[in-house]
């Protein structure tokens, strides 16, 4: 207590002096508008950066939760398509919700690791068998196809890039509806070519590239790429499409896994096909 009393004797003048600026200094602040907007404005920039700051802050770590949302609410959405459903009842005249049963369902997943430079790439993702992932399922992302799974584990797969020698995706060509096999030459990984494609029909340039559908690893309609160049194969009555994919596999991030639903009766009912006699 003595050293108290002690310390405001010493400081008393300067205490004082401090004193009266704090009243100076509100009276001034409180009753000339100028001032008094100037403090305010400084004030709320300062109060509107920290919070900018404390946003971005937040923002940053939540963005790998918001993107796992918004991949768990386009499954969601995608599941109503028409290419996710299979038309129980072909009557034209009946139409009510039963006529459809989905088909097609979607689990979501990250790249974990990939390639684009090798002649055969294969990327890895954070879902396995646990998750109702198999093998020869297709994968796709919110621009377009990307492989088909090669192998899993019980947390991961490994799936066979379209940059890869022996992909054969089933694709056709809009509007027009020619089809073929994409294929990758190993050169650029923007950019594939379809096989297959007769030249008797001529085929416009930037016309769309999407998934036929016909093996049931994707559902029809998917895209694939728009269609760059065309030219005729020497001594073939067939076209070289080349296609610009619709994804950049360099910076491919968040996908899709496709499980079709009724693909086992699929492929039980083609095993009954009887083979050619040239295939025997």
């Amino acid at each position: 207590m003595r050293n108290l009393i002690a310390f405001f004797k010493r400081f008393r003048v300067f205490l004082f002096f401090a004193f009266l600026q704090i009243i100076a200094l509100t009276i001034y602040v409180r009753y000339l508008s100028f001032p008094k907007s100037q403090y305010l404005t400084t004030a709320s920039s300062v109060t509107a950066k920290v919070l900018e700051t404390q946003n971005d802050f937040t923002k940053h770590f939540n963005l790998s939760k918001n993107n796992l949302a918004l991949q768990k609410e386009n499954i969601r959405l995608r599941k109503n398509l028409p290419q996710s459903l299979y038309r129980i009842d072909r009557s034209l005249l009946k139409i009510n919700d039963t006529t459809f049963k989905q088909q097609y369902a979607y689990i979501p997943a990250t790249v974990i690791h990939s390639s684009v430079t090798r002649r055969n790439n294969y990327f890895t993702l954070d879902v396995g068998w646990k998750q109702g992932v198999k093998r020869d399922m297709g994968v796709f992302s919110d621009k377009g196809v990307v492989g088909i799974v090669h192998n899993t584990s019980e947390h991961y797969c490994v799936v066979k890039s379209v940059l890869t020698k022996d992909i054969n995706i089933d694709v056709m060509i809009e509007p027009i509806g020619l089809f073929g096999l994409l294929k990758w030459d190993g050169k650029n990984a923007r950019r594939g070519s379809i096989t297959g494609i007769s030249n008797d029909l001529r085929i416009k340039k930037w016309s769309k590239v999407v998934t036929r559908g016909g093996s049931g690893i994707f559902p029809r309609g998917l895209s694939v790429g728009r269609v760059e160049s065309i030219k005729g194969i020497e001594g073939e009555p067939l076209w070289d499409v080349v296609v610009k994919f619709s994804e950049n596999f360099r910076t491919l991030q968040r996908v899709y896994i496709v499980k079709n639903l009724m693909i086992e009766e699929q492929k039980e009912l083609e095993a009954q096909i009887p083979p050619d006699e040239e295939d025997k």
